[in-house]
């Protein structure tokens, strides 16, 4: 059983979903610290002047764990989102059959970074045709602080017999812990793959968004165009 364990993000890019398409279990690693101007809380989408950020602003102090931050509720940003996402895609093919859920589902009262970015990830996986088990770290028994021993603590917690890495994670581990807990580790090197978008030449590294709104059904099948896994440890 291959389980893949990632910190919640915001509108998620291609390669974060190929490797969830991989997973037989994804664990949402909210029980980390939380990460200033990383992927947590922003993401990328595509304008005619080139790539646009949307934020989400949260209130976070330093050390303060993912599954505690809070969202400033006080900024615009759910309206500012959407009408970023309507002006730049309503003329994208699959606009009309995402967007209206996609719409609802932002809107909602979000305290939470964490909550938004686990019902987001769960509703783009679905649009996908993605159905693999998601689980949050905090929903399992308390893992090791030491990064490895959390990895694979909560690896058996789920039962998996395989672990698939990110493609920075795997630099950091110690594989060794993997190899003498008897867990096989996979390696990812996703290979972005080119696809039709809106206004002018392609742009990578964007949220999976701009796949889905411009190709629909076909979007996983492009996704995984980019599949690529090394064996690193085989126990």
């Amino acid at each position: 059983m291959k389980v893949a364990i990632h910190q919640p993000q915001y509108l998620p890019w291609l390669g974060h979903f190929a490797k969830l398409a991989a997973a037989d279990c994804w664990i949402f690693l909210d029980t980390v610290q939380y990460e200033k101007n990383g992927w947590q809380n922003r993401n990328r989408i595509k304008t005619p002047r080139g790539a646009q950020w949307l934020t989400v602003p949260v209130r976070a102090r330093l050390g303060t764990l993912i599954r505690d931050v809070e969202i400033d509720a006080s900024q615009p940003w759910q309206r500012k989102h959407l009408e970023a996402l309507r002006v730049n895609y309503a003329r994208a093919p699959h606009f009309p059959r995402y967007f209206g859920e996609l719409a609802e589902l932002l809107r909602r009262p979000w305290r939470l970074l964490a909550d938004l970015n686990v019902e987001v990830t769960r509703f783009l996986a679905g649009a996908l045709g993605l159905s693999c088990r998601m689980v949050r770290a905090s929903e399992l028994p308390p893992a090791s602080a030491e990064p490895t021993g959390r990895l694979l603590e909560l690896c058996r917690a789920v039962g998996a017999d395989v672990y698939l890495a990110g493609q920075d994670g795997a630099q950091y581990m110690d594989l060794e812990q993997f190899r003498a807990g008897r867990v096989a580790v996979s390696g990812q090197e996703y290979q972005h793959p080119t696809y039709a978008q809106l206004d002018g030449e392609f742009l990578p590294f964007l949220s999976v968004v701009d796949l889905l709104l411009n190709h629909g059904e076909s979007s996983l099948e492009i996704l995984r165009q980019g599949d690529r896994w090394t064996p690193l440890v085989t126990p």
